[in-house]
C-alpha cells in the first residue's frame, strides 16, 4: 500500500523507526508492523537491524527505496494534476521571500491563504535577491515575494505595492524630530548599510552627486541587526518596508523620516518563471496576494513611509 511505502521511505531516510514515527506522526509499532508486512509481501529483507545503531538499508532495500520514492512522488503528482483539471486548489506550493521584509509580510499572508485553501501544502524560505533568482531557476521555489531590483528578463513580475524609501534614525539623532530630509544633508553622517546583494547598490545609488557621498559606519546583512544599530545611535539607515512598531529589537525608539528629492521607489511583487501560472495553486496564490496586499495598499504610508507624528 502507499502507506507501507511511505513508512518504508521514512525509515530508509532517517535510519530509525522512532524518528520515522515522529516524522509521519504514527506510533513506532505501526511503522515496525508495516515494514514487516512489506518485507513479507516483497519476499526480501529491506533493512539490517543493528542494536544501538538503528536500521540500514540492504542492497535490495536501497534499490527498492529509490523506486518507492518515485512511486510516492508520481502518486502525489497524479493527485495534484487531478486538482488542476477539476479546478481544486491543492498540492505543494513553495514560496520564497526577500529576507529584508519576510517577517513583516509572509507569515500573515501565509496564514490567511491556508485558511482559504487548506489542502495546499505550503513551504516557505527566506533568501536575498540573488538567491531568489537562483532558486527560481533551479525550481526550488515556485514563486517569490521580492522587490523589482535588477529582475531577470526571463522571469515574470506581478506588482503588488509601491514602497518609497525612507530614513530610519534613533531617538537621540539630530534628525529625529524632522518630517523630511534630503540626501545632501545625510552626506558625511554615519550610515548603517543593509549589505545584501542588489539592496546595497540600490541604497548607495541615492548618492549620485559627487558632493554627496555616504559614510558607511556599519554593515550588516540582517534587517533586525540594522534596526538595533540605528536605535542605539550607530547611524541612520535606509529602508522601504517599515516595521510594525516604532522600535528596534531591544525596544529602543526609532523615528522614520521621509526622503525628499528624486529618489527611486521600489515595488514589491511576485516573481516567477514564465510557465509558473500554469499550476492552479500558483495562480490562486498570485490572485490571493494581489487581493490581500492590494487591500493593504491604502495603508502603505503606515508601513513604508515616514510620518511626522511618529511617537517615540
Amino acid at each position: 500500500t502507499f502507506r507501507q511505502l511511505e513508512y518504508f521511505v521514512a525509515v530508509g531516510e532517517l535510519g530509525s523507526i522512532a524518528l520515522a514515527a515522529e516524522k509521519v506522526n504514527v506510533s513506532s509499532p505501526s511503522i515496525s508492523s508495516a515494514i514487516s508486512q512489506l518485507e513479507t509481501e516483497l519476499g526480501l529483507p529491506l533493512f539490517v537491524r543493528q542494536r544501538a545503531q538503528g536500521l540500514s538499508l540492504t542492497s535490495a532495500g536501497r534499490q527498492l527505496h529509490e523506486q518507492a520514492r518515485n512511486v510516492l512522488s508520481e502518486a502525489g503528482r497524479l493527485r495534484d494534476m487531478a486538482g488542476d483539471i477539476s479546478g481544486q486548489v491543492r498540492g505543494p506550493l513553495s514560496v520564497g521571500c526577500l529576507v529584508s521584509f519576510a517577517q513583516v509580510v509572509l507569515p500573515s499572508l501565509r496564514r490567511q491563504y491556508l485558511d482559504a485553501y487548506p489542502e495546499v501544502r505550503f513551504s516557505q524560505t527566506e533568501r536575498d535577491q540573488t538567491e531568489i533568482f537562483s532558486a527560481l531557476r533551479r525550481a526550488e521555489i515556485d514563486l517569490a515575494l521580492t522587490y523589482d531590483l535588477n529582475l531577470p528578463a526571463d522571469m515574470n513580475f506581478e506588482p503588488l505595492m509601491r514602497l518609497p524609501p525612507f530614513v530610519m534614525v534613533g531617538q537621540d539623532h539630530a534628525f529625529a524630530g524632522r518630517p523630511s530630509v534630503g540626501i545632501a544633508e545625510l552626506a558625511g553622517l554615519p550610515m548603517v548599510l543593509l549589505d545584501l546583494p542588489h539592496s546595497s547598490d540600490y541604497f548607495l545609488s541615492f548618492f549620485n552627486d559627487r558632493t554627496a557621498r555616504p559614510r558607511i559606519a556599519e554593515r550588516t546583512r540582517d534587517i533586525a541587526v540594522m534596526r538595533g544599530l540605528v536605535a542605539n545611535g550607530f547611524g541612520y539607515a535606509f529602508a522601504n518596508m517599515r516595521p510594525l512598531d516604532n522600535a528596534g529589537p531591544d525596544g529602543k525608539p526609532l523615528h522614520f523620516i521621509a526622503l525628499t528629492g528624486d529618489i527611486p521607489a521600489l515595488t514589491m511583487g511576485l516573481l516567477m518563471s514564465g510557465n509558473a501560472r500554469n499550476a492552479s495553486v500558483v495562480r490562486s496564490f498570485v490572485d490571493f496576494a494581489k487581493e490581500r496586499i492590494g487591500q493593504d495598499a491604502d495603508h502603505a504610508p503606515r508601513l513604508s513611509q515616514a510620518r511626522s507624528t511618529d511617537r517615540a
